[in-house]
């Protein structure tokens, strides 16, 4: 694709205000360690210190432990009960992957791809964070994408992360992942729709735009809202979403004994920042996260897949 045929794909999918302003943001502050806003402080863009943590691990002989647990990928269950959905989709599965960091280890996208061979799903849902750096070059990522995408055999949709750039937008649709900015989507089954919204990312760039996500969406329509972070929680449910699917925190990803986590990383109450949780009549899940970030390693948190399986029952 040629630079202004890159250009052209790009305005049509986002509009150019969005275009200009999550390409400001990730020029101007995309790797920046402090930020004013509410969220001050961002680790993952600290790169001195992610050298640090890793020879640390590495003189405590605790290094290959943690990349031999981060490669370790779960499958887990989730049972979501929604009353208001239609009867065709009783017993539909989502398959969810999130925070991928595909660049992160040579070995990742094979544990991925394997991981997800031989499971039972009817469409699968990522919430972002393709890559493991905030910046730079991520043709890497996509080629590793690449080289996951067969193994997920139904269609595939995607929100960015605060680790992707808007760049990478054309790359990954052109590998059958549909993007949903700011937008949404019908599901359709047997004369019956399910409502799928995303919205671009809430913890770094805030460009969620909940307006044109939700504009589509009939009031009593059955909804699903995919967003990287689980932070904007109180608005999803104000809008009467019926199931919030989101990652980013990793679970802590680094944990005390009992999966108790260190840090969280989101400004959202920390039984909200992994597994199952509900807000008013609002069902969530936050993903621990299927890859790692920062360092490649994980302890007392392994990295999973997750089936939801929806029920009105």
């Amino acid at each position: 694709m040629s630079i202004s045929e890159h250009e052209q794909a790009l305005e049509a999918r986002v509009g150019h205000v969005h275009l200009a302003l999550r390409r400001a943001i990730e020029s101007e502050h995309g790797a920046d360690v402090f930020r004013v806003g509410a969220n001050v402080f961002h680790l993952e863009n600290w790169y001195s210190s992610h050298k640090l943590i890793r020879l640390l691990l590495k003189c405590l002989g605790l290094y290959q432990r943690g990349v031999h647990n981060s490669l370790n990928i779960q499958t887990r269950y989730n049972l979501v009960k929604l009353p208001n959905l239609p009867d065709s989709f009783e017993g539909y599965r989502l398959l969810q992957l999130s925070d991928l960091h595909l660049d992160m280890h040579p070995d990742y996208p094979d544990a991925l791809a394997e991981s997800i061979t031989g499971l039972d799903y009817d469409l699968c849902l990522i919430t972002g964070d393709f890559r493991a750096r905030t910046s730079g070059n991520y043709q890497p990522t996509l080629e590793a994408m690449a080289h996951v995408r067969p193994s997920i055999k139904t269609p595939v949709y995607a929100i960015l992360g605060n680790h992707d750039s808007i760049d990478m937008v054309p790359g990954l649709e052109a590998l059958d992942i549909q993007l949903l900015i700011n937008q949404s989507t019908a599901i359709a089954k047997q004369g019956s729709t399910l409502w799928l919204a995303g919205i671009d990312d809430p913890h770094y760039f805030r460009l969620e735009n909940f307006e044109k996500a939700a504009a589509t969406i009939p009031p009593d329509g059955a909804s699903i809202l995919l967003s990287h972070s689980p932070e904007p929680y109180q608005r999803a449910a104000q809008l009467r979403f019926d199931l919030m699917l989101s990652g980013h925190t990793h679970g802590g990803q680094i944990c005390l004994p009992g999966g108790m986590p260190l840090i969280t990383n989101a400004n959202a109450p920390r039984n909200y920042c992994a597994g199952a949780w509900q807000h008013g009549a609002m069902q969530g899940y936050t993903s621990v996260g299927s890859g790692s970030s920062i360092v490649d390693v994980r302890f007392n948190c392994p990295p999973e897949v997750t089936i939801h399986t929806l029920s009105k029952r």
